[in-house]
C-alpha cells in the first residue's frame, strides 16, 4: 500500500491490482467505512473504490402534488414538430 494525493488535499491509500485482489474483502469494508481507496497500475492510479448508495425504498404517491403535467400535455404536437417523429 502506499499513499497518493488523487484530486484531493488529503493523502489517499493506494493499493497495487495485486494487493487489492489479496485485500478486496478489506478494501470493500475500507469503502463501506467512508475512506477513499485507490487502485494502481505500475504507480499509476487506474481505479476508485466508491461504495454504492442504497436507493431508498419506493412508496407510491410519494411524488403526489410535487410534479405537475403542463395542460397542453395531452394537444396534438404541431405540425412543424410532427415530422421529426417517425411514426410510419
Amino acid at each position: 500500500m502506499r499513499c497518493g494525493h488523487v484530486g484531493r488535499d488529503m493523502p489517499v491509500p493506494q493499493f497495487s491490482v495485486r494487493e487489492a485482489q489479496i485485500q478486496l474483502s478489506e478494501l470493500i469494508a475500507k469503502t463501506l467505512a467512508g475512506e477513499d481507496v485507490v487502485i494502481t497500475r505500475r504507480s499509476v492510479p487506474v481505479a476508485r473504490l466508491a461504495p454504492i448508495a442504497p436507493r431508498g425504498k419506493r412508496r407510491f404517491g410519494a411524488l403526489k402534488g410535487k410534479i405537475a403535467i403542463d395542460e397542453r400535455f395531452q394537444d396534438p404536437l404541431p405540425e412543424h414538430e410532427r415530422g421529426s417523429w417517425d411514426l410510419a
